[in-house]
């Protein structure tokens, strides 16, 4: 950047230069992305991707500076989760780029839209090994690994149409990263696209599913007994349909985690989130006719090899690859899971039948959970006591969460847990829950509270610091178990002695407050409530940090607010 003056707000920038870069393909890049509804980009400003950044403020577009591109990709979740629109990330070329890697792998295996722009080198410099700032042997390649698809373009007009390509896939198939690279001449130079061309295109009518298959599957519903409904992370749109599907047929809920809350948690049809017990897979497994709605039944969600269900299983997926992946099924429908269901609703006898009583299966998922890490659980339990009860909660990859919390936390609506259950990556919970705050409205939305082992932790501690830096309301709440607990368990049941998982623990309080941020510390189980509360109620970002031997003092689980 050529500076010519500088004045009280810092350096001047040079109007005849940035003339020269009016209209780049840079710019016309993001006013595509902004042309579908995009408002906020993660990523960190670097060498070559300066004509990326330089549209923003005017485009109106909020730019997120994280402290490492992993958390850019993970913030860039949490706000997609929430918006119902791709999250954005913008890297530089080279290391940049690698450092988003781990961020479009969990994108990928979780199934969340996610589109990554990076510059790359110059035309006719591809593979030359010549030793040029952040050379990289084939970017695309790398990315296209693990991404969705991964393209390099040639042309202004070329980028371009690989974002509308890229928000075709998001709308209407299954969402997964993509990667657009960028030629460093390309996106620097003129970009010779009409405004026309720039424009979002018409959102197609989601896909309805074959006419015959939705006769088949409903009269297999109409005669079931026992029916049961299994909602995956591509449901989660469709929650009001999927509600009245499952109260005309009186057919018990249970999610994945991804799909968590497609049917509020508290409806009395709802078994949770929680296909991870032994208990819950029972009740799908003992149906008559099982209903599986945009989930692949993946191990990592069952924590089981397979669902073996007894009936006829009925399967609708957005892609016709996980129509009998991990379970066959007896009919298969391609289409988007909120349209399928209103057919399905259009297709059955007007009156439903009797709800099932639920009681006994509920009781016996809260029995089994509180057998898994006792300890655990009842923090979990006091910690879901404390939060407001529309609170958007963001899980990483921390006992804390996956063995408690997710079970215990009731929520009211989908995408209000964010979690990667299947990647299971550590470092998410921070970034995620920095993108879900920014997503709400300045000085309002719901509550974002991130609930993290310290080891997670610990992976994106420096993310603190992009949470006081964007001035975000944020609690995040530390459970220190002093290192890798389970992974030292897995050790002693393996008969290797502990190596590697005790780990120096810092002040955590001393570390918020030095980020800018306030530190408060709970010591006993009648602490924890009150100090989440009021982390809570003071705004700004908030670190709480308990203790794991906290949970050994807890009396009997408390009551989440809000209920009774």
């Amino acid at each position: 950047m050529h500076v010519t003056d500088t004045d009280a707000q810092g350096p001047r920038v040079d109007d005849d230069i940035a003339a020269q870069y009016a209209d780049t393909t840079g710019r016309a890049v993001l006013e595509t992305v902004r042309n579908y509804g995009v408002t906020a980009v993660f990523g960190i400003p670097g060498t070559h991707n300066l004509e990326l950044y330089r549209p923003l403020a005017d485009l109106g577009i909020r730019a997120v500076t994280n402290r490492h591109e992993q958390g850019s990709g993970y913030g860039a979740d949490g706000w997609a989760q929430q918006t119902g629109l791709p999250g954005v990330v913008i890297t530089t070329s080279g290391p940049g780029l690698q450092n988003a890697m781990s961020a479009i792998g969990t994108a990928f295996c979780e199934s969340r839209p996610l589109l990554v722009i990076s510059p790359g080198v110059a035309l006719g410099a591809e593979f030359r090994d010549v030793g040029t700032l952040h050379e990289t042997k084939d970017a695309t390649a790398m990315v296209g690994a693990i991404a969705e698809w991964s393209r390099r373009v040639t042309s202004g007009a070329d980028a371009v149409d690989a974002v509308h390509d890229a928000f075709a896939l998001f709308r209407t198939g299954r969402p997964r990263p993509v990667h657009i690279e960028i030629p460093l001449d390309v996106l620097e130079s003129a970009a010779d696209v009409p405004a026309a061309a720039r424009a979002a295109r018409p959102e197609p009518a989601p896909a309805r599913g074959d006419a015959a298959a939705v006769r088949a599957a409903a009269a297999l519903l109409a005669g079931a007994e026992r029916p049961v409904i299994v909602a995956g992370g591509g449901a989660t749109r469709a929650g009001r349909a999927v509600t009245a599907l499952a109260e005309r047929l009186g057919a018990p809920v249970l999610t994945t985690l991804n799909g968590k809350a497609t049917v509020d948690e508290h409806h009395p049809l709802s078994l949770g989130s929680n296909l991870r017990l032994e208990a819950a897979r029972a009740v799908a497994e003992d149906a008559d006719v099982l209903l599986v709605l945009g989930s692949k039944l993946g191990e990592a969600e069952l924590w089981a090899p397979a669902l073996a269900a007894r009936g006829a299983v009925v399967r609708v997926d957005i892609s016709v690859a996980q129509l009998h992946k991990n379970l066959d099924a007896a009919v298969g429908i391609v289409g988007d899971c909120g349209a399928v269901v209103e057919d399905l609703l259009a297709a059955l006898p007007a009156t439903g039948r009797p709800s099932r009583d639920l009681e006994s299966e509920r009781a016996a998922i809260a029995a089994e959970t509180r057998t898994i890490l006792p300890e655990t659980v009842a923090l979990a339990e006091t910690i879901a006591a404390a939060l407001p009860r529309d609170a958007i909660v963001a899980g990483d990859s921390s006992q804390i969460v996956y063995m408690a919390l997710a079970n215990v936390l009731r929520q009211s609506r989908p995408h209000s847990l964010l979690y990667t259950p299947t990647y299971a990556t550590l470092g998410y919970g921070l970034p995620a829950a920095i993108g879900a705050r920014v997503a709400q409205p300045a000085g309002a939305g719901r509550h974002v509270v991130a609930v993290v082992g310290d080891g997670a932790l610990m992976f994106c501690v420096n993310e603190l610091a992009t949470a006081v830096e964007q001035r975000l309301d944020l609690t995040v709440v530390c459970v220190d178990n002093g290192g890798y607990a389970e992974i030292k368990q897995n050790e002693v049941d393996r008969g290797i002695r502990p190596i590697g998982v005790d780990l120096v623990q810092p002040d955590w309080v001393a570390l918020a407050n030095a980020f800018g941020a306030t530190g408060r510390r709970a010591e006993t189980p009648d602490e924890i409530e009150p100090a989440l509360v009021a982390a809570i109620a003071a705004g700004g970002v908030q670190l709480v940090h308990l203790p794991q031997t906290i949970g050994a003092q807890s009396a009997a689980p408390a009551t989440p607010r809000g209920e009774s």
